[in-house]
């Protein structure tokens, strides 16, 4: 479904909002005298016919690269005198209506008058009939449908089930929107310590990962902390198996050995690896998730083991024992499959076509009942739009629920759906993810200006009565980033994460994880700002163009003036960028 076509005429547009902040009017085709009736020619006799004339003038015919090159200089001349007018109206940001955005003293006392909305959002969510009821959707919904890996029938189940259940609640325009998606199963899986013991090891393979030989692989272990060391042992590790025993950092520093321990071995010789899972505690638990192999680079079998099977060989090791292992697996990777993003709004009263959009990712790993990870973001996201339609509320914006699939093979379904609705990019006022559970929250991550962190803070005093009212640096969310990165502001649910990565992608994920209370606080922190968001007269302001310029034209990422130009009007839905404020760049 495609939002609304995007500004078709970005630099008239913008040359017509200087003329409007200047007082001087824009021309007028109607005043000029309608010309005289000339026939139509075929191109190429209109081609000869100016060489002509401009020999008559010059004595010098101009071709059609000659033109090009024309027009292209007189669209630089434009654009020098476009960024030279900037400095004429700095601070002075125009919206497409002609006036003037709020002060921010007057967006205060707006979102001031939400107070009690507010209130009665979060009475109805934590206290009221509506209590408990995200949970117990969730519980249902889990324990009826079980783990969602893309490409499994239970996915399609998922999504057939929160079809019918949006529907059943009463939203508005609830689709389901194609995609396609990895399909790789794990098959039958085992390993077996053979030297200097034996020992059942637990294992879950990793997403992507071969299979090994049908009769398996049995080989001797070197077990390392890094890959420094891997690559300082690097002779000592062909033929065998790596086992990995990095400690637990941070889930981003450590998860590299699970997305690349497997190619790191596999360029040292090694048969197959074995990845210590990323988890900040353990009982016996293995944790899985996706790994990427390496083109050039032979492919190898890899699984994560439990921390104290990790922690065991490693000492072991550490005394000189030598350590034998079998190791077979099925896995297995086959075409992509056909999936869905699942869709539901409520159509916005005064502005229809700007969309705040709240979302969570509806498959999962193939183990547990992926209640946490991510059935609890998924349903809080649901519950906000329920909240806001059981109250009557009518926001001026469309709030758009997105349910995600393919989100664990790194947002697959989320791409695509940026692929197909970019062209409106400048429609979207907010992108909000639900990704890292559903604890007991503490506040908001933001992405985006100064000016609309501002605003994120403001609204966020709303939620005093319930004590969650922190901003904090950098939005989270594998969904949500390819928008962020494009400009548009984004928020993200932050909660207590002290033990999250328990349960985090193990058999340990389920019902028993969520907590009711929790996702009744956390369901009314959603749908405050996101309906608040939704209603407020004026979009949230984005990068001013200065900081925008930093935040794209940097190594990573180079940008000529034309593509600063497009970006600058194509993404800034009510204003014409400011050339003041926002000096802090990118949060």
């Amino acid at each position: 479904m495609q939002d609304r076509p995007g500004p078709a005429t970005g630099l008239q547009t913008g040359a017509t909002r200087l003329q409007a902040a200047s007082g001087r009017p824009a021309p007028s085709s109607s005043s000029a005298p309608p010309p005289s009736f000339v026939p139509r020619q075929p191109a190429r006799l209109r081609r000869g016919l100016c060489c002509r004339r401009r020999r008559a003038r010059t004595g010098k015919a101009i071709c059609g690269k000659e033109q090009k090159k024309k027009r292209e200089k007189m669209k630089c001349v434009f654009l020098i005198f476009f960024m030279n007018l900037l400095p004429l109206y700095a601070g002075k940001s125009l919206r497409r209506d002609g006036t003037y955005p709020k002060k921010f003293e007057d967006i205060k006392n707006e979102i001031a008058g939400y107070t009690d909305i507010a209130k009665a959002i979060i009475d109805l969510a934590v206290h009221g009939k509506a209590q408990n009821r995200s949970y117990e959707r969730l519980a249902v919904f889990a324990d009826t449908i079980g783990p969602r890996l893309s490409g499994m029938k239970n996915l399609d189940a998922a999504i057939k089930y929160m079809f019918s259940a949006l529907r059943e609640d009463g939203l508005e325009n609830v689709h389901l929107e194609p995609v396609k998606v990895p399909h790789w199963e794990r098959g039958e899986e085992f390993a077996m310590m053979l030297e200097p013991r034996n020992h059942s090891i637990a294992i879950l393979g990793l997403g992507s990962s071969v299979g090994t030989p049908p009769e398996g692989i049995t080989a001797e272990v070197i077990v390392v902390a890094s890959f420094d060391e891997l690559h300082k042992r690097a002779q000592e590790a062909k033929g065998k198996i790596v086992v990995y025993n990095e400690p637990f950092i941070s889930y981003g520093e450590t998860v590299r050995y699970r997305s690349q321990g497997a190619v790191e071995a596999a360029k040292v010789g090694a048969v197959a690896s074995l990845i210590r899972s990323i988890a900040s505690f353990s009982i016996h638990s293995p944790h899985t998730g996706w790994q990427n192999y390496q083109p050039g680079v032979p492919q190898i079998p890899t699984a994560c083991i439990t921390v104290e099977d990790a922690e065991m060989m490693s000492r072991m090791s550490l005394r000189g024992i030598k350590i034998i292992v079998h190791l077979k697996m099925g896995a297995k990777t086959y075409p992509d499959a056909p999936s869905f993003n699942t869709v539901a709004e409520i159509v916005g009263s005064k502005y229809p076509e700007q969309i705040v959009l709240v979302s969570g990712h509806l498959d999962s790993w193939d183990v547990g009942q992926g209640a946490m990870d991510d059935g609890g973001g998924a349903f809080i996201s649901w519950e906000a739009l329920s909240l806001i339609k059981d109250l009557g509320l009518h926001p001026k914006r469309t709030l758009r629920l997105v349910l995600w699939t393919g989100e664990e093979q790194g947002g697959i379904g989320a791409e695509q759906y940026y692929q197909l609705h970019k062209e409106n990019i400048s429609n979207f006022d907010i992108v909000m993810e639900s990704d890292e559970g559903t604890f007991q929250p503490s506040g908001l991550g933001f992405t985006g200006s100064a000016k609309a962190r501002e605003i994120v803070k403001e609204i966020m005093t709303l939620l005093q009565p319930i004590n969650v009212t922190d901003v904090y640096d950098n939005a989270d969310g594998t969904d949500i980033d390819y928008w962020m990165r494009d400009g548009v502001p984004g928020a993200s649910l932050r909660d207590d994460l002290s033990k999250y990565f328990w349960f985090h992608h193990s058999q340990g994920d389920t019902m028993t994880v969520q907590d009711p209370n929790q996702m009744n606080l956390c369901a009314a922190v959603w749908t405050v700002v996101s309906y608040v968001i939704a209603d407020m007269e004026e979009m949230l302001p984005r990068y001013s163009l200065w900081s925008l310029t930093a935040k794209l034209n940097s190594p990573m990422r180079p940008i000529s003036s034309f593509q600063l130009l497009s970006v600058m009007v194509d993404t800034y839905p009510q204003q014409v960028v400011s050339t003041q404020g926002d000096s802090t760049g990118p949060q």
